[in-house]
């Protein structure tokens, strides 16, 4: 099991009723075999941008546990909620393995620098 990062925007007329969409989305990741975590209620903000033709939309946060095979088919299923506009699902932070060429850049920048003297003097 790994930790996981899901936001949601979702329609903002559902901003009166959030628990519906909410429970729905707990259910689509238990049937993936996940767990919630944490959830958070962002509340309606602005877009930068229009999404189907809405200026606002109501942003939920929730923290997963769940078997890194899983993560497409909840990807899937949240795609298919109509009251979902966006989502972002994510690797949470702390546990991501850091990639190889980050590693070697790091180890190059740990080197100490060589300084040429001028012999000429």
């Amino acid at each position: 099991m790994r930790p996981y990062e899901l936001v949601v925007v979702l329609h903002p007329d559902l901003e009166i009723d959030v628990d519906a969409p909410v429970s729905k989305i707990e259910k689509l990741v238990d049937a993936a075999g996940g767990k919630v975590i944490k959830r958070d209620n962002w509340g309606k903000k602005r877009l930068a941008y229009r999404i189907n033709k809405q200026d606002y939309a109501v942003y939920v946060y929730f923290e997963l546990s769940m078997d890194p095979s899983k993560v497409r088919q909840l990807e899937n299923n949240v795609l298919l909620t109509e009251e979902v506009m966006r989502h972002l699902l994510v690797a949470h932070e702390e546990n991501r393995p850091a990639p190889a060429k980050a590693k070697k850049a790091k180890a190059k920048t740990e080197e100490p620098e060589l300084t040429a003297v001028n012999e000429d003097k």
